[in-house]
């Protein structure tokens, strides 16, 4: 039973994890600690893992890249249509993993360490000049 397609839910502590198999059979929905994660992944074969693009995703997404997996970030806005009933981790995770084997989904590129302190500099630099033009008469 080969595991080909993850939705990854990620949030502060816990992280929810949907695995399905080729078939669409589903393996294992159930939520890992933050330690859990690495190791977790280190035990099963590479495959493809979903996620929502978020600001801790992009460092996920190098982590599980170095894993040998394959991982694409969807915008949230994309990922909102396939949720099928309330609000919960598990469910946002399925539809997570629903949303990434779309083949018209559009990706977010992962950006590199340095890619995200550029925009950091950029945008602390952003918010400075528009405090300064608040504070001019």
């Amino acid at each position: 039973m080969e595991v080909t397609t993850i939705g990854l839910d990620l949030a502060k502590n816990v992280f929810q994890v949907h695995r399905i198999t080729e078939g669409k059979e589903l393996v294992f929905n159930s939520p890992l600690r933050r330690a859990q994660l690495l190791p977790f992944f280190s035990r099963i074969e590479p495959c493809l893992i979903g996620m929502e693009a978020c600001s801790s995703s992009h460092h996920r997404a190098l982590e599980l890249t170095a894993l040998g997996n394959e991982v694409r970030l969807i915008p949230a806005m994309y990922v909102k249509p396939h949720v099928k009933r309330g609000k919960s981790d598990a469910i946002d995770a399925a539809a997570i993993r629903e949303a990434v084997t779309r083949p018209t989904m559009r990706f977010v590129a992962i950006k590199t360490v340095e890619q995200q302190a550029l925009l950091a500099l950029h945008r602390a630099r952003d918010l400075l000049v528009h405090q300064r033009t608040q504070l001019s008469p």
